[in-house]
């Protein structure tokens, strides 16, 4: 039978839960309005690649993320799967999603075109193949990236994230 002062790892994941927790709070408390420079009027324009269910979801997280977000553009292969997108969001970020005709992308192409579209930020959530090509050309674009897992499919398509993301630190 154990002692109940004895150190245990359940014991020790819930402390350091706690104190992790605390210590988030209690630097929002202190410092609420660190901006660094960043305009607090202007949205952060949001570009989702690929409008299946996952960029659904991530689309929703983001925007559900930061008040300061709107989406801005999807790109898609298919057009149902914007319009399917479009209208999940619209219904449950109400006056959030400002994505018209202009900027509902489709085809092969489509990420290159969100991409040029004025996004600050895209969610790549295509299918794994695509995603070291997508995440290239988020990098090269200067847009900040948020993908999905896997980020790719085979080795070299590992190694291409890796050097892109050097890239990017750059």
């Amino acid at each position: 039978m154990k002692e109940k002062n004895t150190p245990n790892r359940r014991g020790f994941i819930q402390s350091s839960t706690a104190a992790v927790g605390g210590a988030a709070v209690a630097s929002q408390l202190a410092f609420p309005s660190v901006t660094f420079g960043v305009d607090l009027a202007k949205k952060f324009k949001v570009g989702l690649i690929g409008c299946g269910g996952r960029g659904t979801g991530a689309a929703s997280q983001a925007l559900t993320a930061d008040s300061n977000t709107e989406m801005w553009a999807f790109a898609d292969m298919f057009p149902e799967q914007i319009e399917k997108t479009h209208s999940i969001l619209d219904v449950k970020h109400k006056g959030r999603v400002n994505v018209p005709q202009g900027r509902q992308f489709t085809g092969l192409n489509a990420y290159q075109q969100l991409l040029d579209s004025g996004v600050d930020i895209v969610l790549i959530a295509t299918p794994p193949g695509f995603r070291p090509l997508h995440f290239r050309a988020a990098v090269d674009a200067g847009v900040h990236v948020f993908a999905e897992k896997p980020v790719a499919t085979d080795a070299p398509g590992v190694r291409s994230v890796l050097a892109t993301n050097e890239l990017a630190k750059k």
